[in-house]
């Protein structure tokens, strides 16, 4: 399906639920979890396209297994 035919699609769904706030509401909220986690894919695809950047997290995975991570109040992170 090429992504005209796909947009149409959408639309064509979208049409039919358009008369009910709820149903509109629901698909919103859909469709702001899929693009949220397209943007997190986005990010970590970057970070990860990075051998340093992949290493990095490779070494900090294996200290944590290791028991070398230390463990910080995260609200005493931010003051």
């Amino acid at each position: 399906m090429t992504a005209l035919e796909l947009n149409a699609e959408l639309f064509k769904e979208l049409s039919i639920i358009v008369q009910d706030e709820t149903m509109m509401q629901k698909a919103v909220k859909a469709l702001h979890r899929i693009t949220e986690r397209m943007r997190t894919k986005d990010t970590t695809d970057y970070i990860l396209s990075s051998p340093a950047m992949a290493e990095i997290i490779r070494q900090g995975e294996e200290d944590i297994k290791q028991g070398r991570g230390k463990k910080i109040n995260l609200k005493e992170l931010w003051k």
